[in-house]
Formats: structure tokens, sequence, C-alpha cells
């Protein structure tokens, strides 16, 4: 017969092998400031990070028509992407393990491993793709990874190279807020563009006219991605000022102002129908001008470049161009909430708006002091900052205690 004490002894060491890892993460996750360097913490947060999105990739692998992006699956090599998989399983592997063996943050790296593990078992980047239906309803899950992985490697590099605030670490406050305001921006892509294109199918499709359309087209790639751009910030100009000026506009965009550390992450805080709302003021002009693919595609590259570099804690000397493109600089200036710069710098792709409008920042400091909402009464979490514009008071925090 089995010892019923024994069997009770080996439950225990599972569960303690299981809840262990899982809480050491949990508290990992809950935590903001420098990573302390020789305790294997930078080599953990990699392992971890890896071996979650090397798990999610394969689920993506498995599930293409429900978890991939159809305007990015066409485009993909999926070559590469097996490739760039299997790195990412070697290397959250690799430093997870060795981290173990180490004892340095082993709970952390047992959970990385065994990420690392079953995704290696669920077909790792040899799960095959067949052919598979193309119009289903579908979460940007190959978005998520893409952009977050990309962005990381890109901007927090940038960042380090030429940083506006040298202390600032990569795990500021309130970081863990706007990754969730970045995932679920990317997880839900696919029904904001269904709203988007139905709006601008059904409000602006009349106002289209094809010769003057074909007319636009015709123009040669750059004047025509320069007036594109122009366009859509003329647009996007107004829109924002209004968001500004209009006290129940302001209720939604002062989610987006919350942001009291600017760096790469902090453009991704954002109210899901102000998303909405200026994807739909923005676009309408461009799909009623027509401009053809291959320039929307750029502009689609452009803005999804500025809105991040923007925001980003970087510092570069940009001469007269300050003037006429708008710049982390100019861009951090709108986001203080210094006296001289509310209701400023509106612009998101050229400054020059601003200056010819009167809306320009003026002031004797080089950098905001501070940023955020004036009286800080925007609460943390991405749901309550959601449910903000519809219950949330605009009083300083102070004045609600």
């Amino acid at each position: 017969m089995t010892d019923p004490s024994r069997q009770d002894s080996l439950g225990n060491i599972l569960k303690s092998t299981i809840e262990h890892p899982v809480k050491e993460t949990k508290e990992l996750l809950h935590q903001d400031g420098k990573l302390k360097p020789g305790q294997g913490t930078v080599t953990s947060v990699i392992a971890l990070s890896l071996g979650f999105l090397s798990l999610l990739a394969v689920l993506a692998f498995h599930f293409p028509q429900y978890l991939t992006t159809p305007d990015l699956r066409h485009r993909y090599s999926v070559d590469v992407l097996r490739q760039l998989l299997l790195a990412a399983l070697l290397i959250a592997g690799g430093m997870s393990l060795g981290n173990v063996i180490l004892g340095r943050r082993r709970p952390i790296n047992i959970l990385s491993f065994v990420m690392v593990l079953l995704a290696t078992a669920l077909g790792g980047s040899r799960v095959p793709v067949g052919n598979f239906p193309d119009h289903t309803p579908y979460v940007g899950l190959d978005w998520f990874i893409l952009d977050l992985l990309g962005s990381t490697l890109i901007f927090v590099v940038i960042e380090k190279l030429f940083p506006l605030y040298k202390g600032q670490a990569v795990f500021r406050k309130e970081w863990q807020t706007d990754l969730k305001h970045f995932a679920v921006n990317h997880f839900i892509v696919g029904l904001v563009l269904l709203i988007v294109n139905f709006l601008l199918h059904h409000l602006f499709g009349r106002l289209q006219s094809a010769d003057f359309q074909q007319y636009v087209q015709h123009i040669s790639f750059v004047p025509q991605l320069l007036l594109c751009i122009l366009v859509a910030d003329l647009s996007q100009y107004w829109t924002h000022r209004a968001y500004h000026e209009v006290p129940f506009l302001w209720r939604f965009h002062a989610v987006h102002h919350s942001v009291k550390t600017m760096d790469w992450l902090a453009g991704s805080r954002q109210h899901m129908l102000e998303l909405i709302a200026t994807r739909v003021c923005v676009l309408a002009p461009l799909y009623v001008l027509g401009f053809s693919e291959a320039v929307m595609n750029a502009y689609i590259l452009v803005v999804g470049f500025q809105a991040v570099f923007n925001h980003a804690n970087v510092h570069i000397s940009w001469g007269p161009l300050r003037y006429l493109i708008v710049t982390p600089d100019f861009h951090h200036w709108h986001h203080a909430s210094d006296e001289e710069a509310i209701d400023r710098n509106y612009a998101a792709h050229y400054a020059f708006l601003d200056y010819l409008l009167g809306t320009a920042v003026k002031s004797k400091n080089k950098f905001p002091e501070k940023y955020g909402v004036v009286g800080d009464y925007m609460p943390d979490g991405f749901i309550r900052q959601q449910l903000f514009p519809f219950n949330g008071s605009t009083k300083a925090a102070s004045q609600n205690e």
C-alpha cells in the first residue's frame, strides 16, 4: 500500500515547485526601478520575455486564421519567422537553464524554461502551416509579438544611446499599465480596423471622386507621400486640439496625458474610444482623396515610427529641423504639465503647423520640468483608465481624498 504521508509530501513538493516560480514572477512584474547587475535579473527578464513570446508565437503558428493579422500574414516570410522563433527559443532556454544552474533567480528561470519546453513540445519552429480560411475573426497576436519585440530592441537601445534623462530606468513607474494598453491596442486591431473601415465607408464613401483620386495617384511617390502626411497632420492637428479644448473630449484624451514618465511605451496609453475616433478623423481625408496603396503603406510606417519615437526618452540635436518636423523634444513639451506647455504643440508630424497657427510652445527652459495632467487626478490601471471618462473626477487627487 502507498503511504498517505508520502503522497501528501510529494503533493506539497509539486505544489511548491509550481507556486514559487509563479509567485516570484508576479512579484517581479509588480516591481519598477533599475535592475541590479550581477544578480541575473537582466538575463532572467530576457529569458522570461522570450519564453513567453515564443509560446505565443507557437500558438499563432497553430491557429493563424484566428491569431494573425490578415494584412500582415500575406507579407510574411514563414522561413524567416521560423528562424526567429528558433533563435528566441535557444536564447530563452540557454539563459534560463544557465541561471538555474548558477542559482540566480532560480524560480523565475524555472518558469521560463518550462515555457520553452512547452513551446517546443507544441512543435516549436516546425509547426506546419497549411491552407486556412482568410476571412475569420482574429486577434492581432502576431502584431503584438513582432511590435513588442521590435520596439523593445530598437527603442530601448536608442534611449540608452541618446537619453534625455540619463538615470531613467527601463522599468519606470506604471510601466505595467502602459504595457497593458500596448497589448490591448494590438489585440483589438481587427475590431478597430473593422469599425474604422465601416465608418469611413458609410460616412465618407459618397465624397469620393474617381477622377480626382486618379489625379492624386498620378503624383510621383515622394511628393504624394509628403502631401499625404500633410493632409493627415492637418486633420490630426484639429482633432487633437478639439480633445484639449472641448471638456467632454478632454476626459478621454486625459488618459493619454496622464503618463508622468516619457519613454517609448508611454504613447501606448490611450483610451480605446479615442483610438477609434482619431483614426476615423485622420484617415477620412486620406480615404476621400484616394492616395495610392504604396503611399498609404509608407505613411503607416512613418506614423508608426513617430508615434513611438516622439514619446521616447531621447534627446538629439535637430538644428533647424526642429521647426519643420515633430521631434521627441517638441512632443515632450506637449505632454508637460508646466504652465507654458498647456494646450500647445498639437502636430504629430510637421512642427511648422504649430508655429504657423500660433500654438507652439515658447519657453526659456530647454526641457519640461514635469509631465502628466495638472492635478494628477488620473487613476492607475488599464480598466480604471478606460472607465475614467464616464465616472472619474478631474479635480486634483488631494481634493478627492
